[in-house]
């Protein structure tokens, strides 16, 4: 790259750190091929462990496995009730899945403002924007670290609002000592290799509301049902079923599940070695300050899926993009999450335009995720770091 020039000499590393990346050990493949060479391997055993032992990690009563996180949003929204007239409340830094789940169901979303140091949804934004068709929020918990549960979930009781936790950065969170997964009236997941844990895919949805599990349940299959209680024409005839409302092919395969049941046990080890870089992280980047560390609320325990680094552009001769390109020739590479959702050209087209959220708009133009997962060494944390300061140095005024 140009910055190669710039800089001179030999970046950083040699060979590049992406930002993120999955930890598939030997133990995660036999678990996969034991079930292969089974008699099932979709619609079997391994599902219905997987959402017990989701039970378990997260304290929710009811877990239902799905395809991915999107699934799970889309299911949530569809067991929620929303629909064509109502207003959902959404975070405005996410992956376009928190907000197209309620355009799926034909509702509008409204965008929230972050917070401009946690950069998770704030509640005192979301209460301003509530109106008579407000029918739910769905919080992100971005990064890993948990929205905050007590001042949203006041705001729900107030408003008879449903709250959907988007929780695919947050698995082994806590909020207060509870677990993400049991507090929000739905709270959604995601298996995509660069979390915590994987299954390749993959997405759950936990609740403590069994007629929201039930529904989550037909759902997730065509909407089609074998209880005799939802039936419309019921019969305990052995091979009778019955769609009793339209539902997706959202399922999950039983190697998959295989492959998440194996990845949960680890999730231990997994937390604390992501605990232990951004521990690392922070004593180093805090005392920087052409940089910003972001803040943790003390109620959140978290289990970090992202490290953002927040630039401090007055204090360097730079933009975001040329601190980005300039850390991509050093082969330590980031990312950025996220564009604001209401950005994308398509919620253009459907009227949304900028300045809605003006604290989510400044973080945008102000921010990278650096490299964070389990099997990152001490040697390329020190590289990542090293970067860091390399480029810094450069820019610096």
């Amino acid at each position: 790259m140009e910055q190669l020039a710039i800089f001179g000499g030999a970046p950083v590393r040699e060979s590049p750190i992406f930002y993120g990346k999955q930890c598939i050990e030997q133990d995660d493949i036999d678990a996969v091929v034991e079930t292969l060479k089974g008699p099932l391997i979709t619609c079997g055993p391994r599902v219905e462990a997987l959402e017990e032992k989701l039970c378990q990690v997260t304290g929710a009563k009811y877990a239902v496995v799905v395809a991915n996180g999107t699934a799970a949003l889309h299911l949530a929204a569809l067991a929620a009730g929303f629909g064509e007239g109502d207003e959902v409340i959404v975070s405005s830094i996410t992956f376009a899945a928190s907000s197209n789940c309620v355009l799926y169901c034909g509702a509008k979303p409204v965008f929230a403002d972050i917070r401009p140091d946690t950069y998770n949804i704030d509640p005192e934004a979301v209460e301003k924007l509530i109106t008579p068709r407000t029918r739910g929020i769905v919080a992100v918990d971005f990064t890993g670290q948990s929205v905050e549960h007590d001042a949203l979930g006041e705001i729900c009781r107030k408003h008879g609002l449903v709250l959907i936790e988007d929780a695919a950065h947050a698995i082994g969170t806590k909020y207060k000592g509870r677990p993400i997964g049991s507090i929000a009236d739905m709270t959604c997941f995601s298996f995509h290799p660069v979390k915590t844990v994987t299954g390749g895919e993959g997405g759950a949805i936990t609740t403590n509301d069994e007629k929201l599990y039930r529904r989550l349940m037909r759902v997730r299959t065509h909407g089609i049902t074998r209880a005799m209680e939802e039936m419309v024409h019921p019969t305990d005839a052995a091979w009778y079923n019955e769609q009793v409302e339209l539902g997706y092919n959202y399922r999950m395969t039983d190697f998959q599940a295989a492959l998440l049941l194996s990845q949960l046990q680890k999730l231990p080890k997994f937390a604390a070695r992501r605990r232990e870089i951004v521990e690392k992280y922070n004593e180093t980047f805090s005392r920087m300050p052409e940089l910003t560390v972001q803040r943790e609320i003390p109620e959140s325990d978290t289990v970090r899926h992202l490290y953002i680094l927040r630039l401090n552009l007055e204090r360097l001769n730079c933009d975001r993009r040329q601190f980005f390109d300039a850390m991509y020739a050093e082969n330590t590479c980031p990312q950025v999450h996220y564009l604001p959702v209401y950005w994308h050209s398509y919620y253009e087209k459907l009227g949304y335009g900028k300045g809605l959220c003006p604290n989510a708009e400044k973080y945008y133009n102000e921010v990278m995720s650096i490299p964070l997962y389990y099997s990152l060494t001490d040697d390329e944390v020190d590289d990542v770091i090293r970067a860091v300061r390399k480029v810094i140095a450069y820019y610096r005024k």
